[in-house]
């Protein structure tokens, strides 16, 4: 008997638990912990031609909306994805809003010559490496001396 009751309770308590995981995921209260929307970025260097391929993942946005920024070391992108549609949400997943991703480069790059599509909800930015002439410098060697 005694075994029975405890049962009883331990399957209350688990039901009660389970009840409050599931209220926390209900949208009302968990929403306000999302982040928002950060589109998930890949850099690749390339040698052949020298340079660096960064590719955005950004579906659901409107290109016309994305701003970029390119000096010799670094790209900022920035933009916004809205919300797909109104009303009450009894599920949600997807992130929206306003984001900005930074990316730095290793190598300096050439602004003025890069190269950027968007297709199938992929912005491609093909940013040149600059290529520089090696440096070729006499060094003066002074050896043995009298201390």
């Amino acid at each position: 008997m005694v075994m029975s009751r405890r049962k009883d309770q331990f399957d209350r308590l688990q039901g009660e638990i389970q009840q409050l995981v599931d209220e926390l995921w209900q949208v009302p209260r968990f929403s306000g912990m999302r982040r928002g929307f950060r589109p998930q970025v890949d850099v690749v260097r390339t040698d052949d031609p020298a340079e660096f391929r960064v590719v955005i993942e950004l579906p659901g946005v409107d290109p016309d909306n994305v701003s970029l920024y390119a000096d010799d070391t670094t790209l900022i992108l920035a933009g916004e994805r809205p919300r797909a549609g109104r009303g009450r949400y009894f599920h949600m997943e997807i992130d929206y809003g306003p984001f900005q991703r930074r990316i730095e480069f290793a190598e300096q790059v050439d602004p003025s010559q890069a190269r950027a599509e968007y297709r199938r909800g992929l912005l491609t930015i093909m940013l040149p490496i600059v290529q520089r002439a090696p440096v070729q410098e006499k060094v003066v060697i002074q050896v043995g001396g009298n201390a």
